[in-house]
C-alpha cells in the first residue's frame, strides 16, 4: 500500500525590492503561526495596512529570517532583462513517528519524520521603472498579500483532517523545514529544519 501524499498548498505573492523582505517574512510567519499548536502570544508585523502574526520564538524567527535573506539574495543577484523575477520557498510540517521494525536490527527502529503538510510560497519580485508602474505594483502587492492571507486562513480553517493527533505539550509539536527553490517532485530536506 502506497503512503498518501500530504496536502500541498500553493501561495503567490508579488513584491518590489522595498517590501519583499516584510511580505515574505509575514506570509511565512502566518503559515507557521497557524501550525504552531502550542499556546503562544504572537507579536505582529504591520505591512501595507495589514497586520500579520509573528511567532516570538528566536529559533523560528532566525530560520525564517535566514531563508528570506537567502531568497532575497537569489532574487536580487539574478540579472535579467525582465521586469520581474521569481523564486520560491517551501514550508513542510512533520510528525515524529516510531519507525516500524523491519527486522534489520538497529536500522529498523527509532523515530522518523513524516511530512503531513507543505506550503509552496511563490514570490515574484517586480522592479518598476516609472512612477506609474510603481503605483500599479503597490496596488498589486496589497491585493496579493490580502488574497494570500485570506487563503491561508481559509485553508487552515477548512482542512483539518490530515493534522496528526496533538499528543505532547512541547513548545513546538511538529518540526518544520523551510527550503529555498526546491525541486517540484520529491522535495528534498537539505535546507533548514526547526
Amino acid at each position: 500500500m502506497e503512503a498518501q501524499k500530504p496536502p500541498q498548498y500553493i501561495l503567490e505573492v508579488f513584491a518590489d525590492p522595498t517590501c519583499v523582505k516584510d511580505i515574505v517574512r509575514g506570509v511565512l510567519h502566518t503559515i507557521c503561526f497557524h501550525r504552531y499548536f502550542s499556546p503562544i502570544r504572537p507579536s505582529y508585523l504591520e505591512i501595507l495596512d495589514f497586520t500579520l502574526p509573528v511567532i516570538p520564538d528566536p529559533d523560528v524567527e532566525t530560520l525564517i529570517d535566514t531563508r528570506v535573506g537567502q531568497l532575497i539574495r537569489q532574487l536580487t543577484s539574478t540579472s535579467s532583462p525582465k521586469s520581474s523575477i521569481r523564486g520560491s520557498l517551501v514550508v513542510e510540517f512533520f510528525e515524529k513517528r516510531k519507525k516500524k521494525g523491519g527486522g534489520l536490527g538497529w536500522f529498523g527502529k527509532g523515530d522518523e519524520e513524516v511530512c503531513w503538510e507543505s506550503w509552496c510560497l511563490e514570490v515574484t519580485l517586480a522592479t518598476p521603472k516609472t512612477e506609474i508602474e510603481r503605483t500599479k505594483v503597490t496596488k498589486a502587492i496589497g491585493s496579493t498579500l490580502q488574497k494570500t492571507a485570506m487563503k491561508i486562513i481559509t485553508i487552515v480553517n477548512r482542512d483539518k483532517e490530515h493534522i496528526p493527533p496533538l499528543t505532547q505539550s512541547e513548545t513546538n509539536l511538529f518540526p518544520f523545514h523551510i527550503e529555498l527553490n526546491p525541486r517540484v517532485e520529491g522535495w528534498g530536506r537539505s535546507i533548514g529544519i526547526y
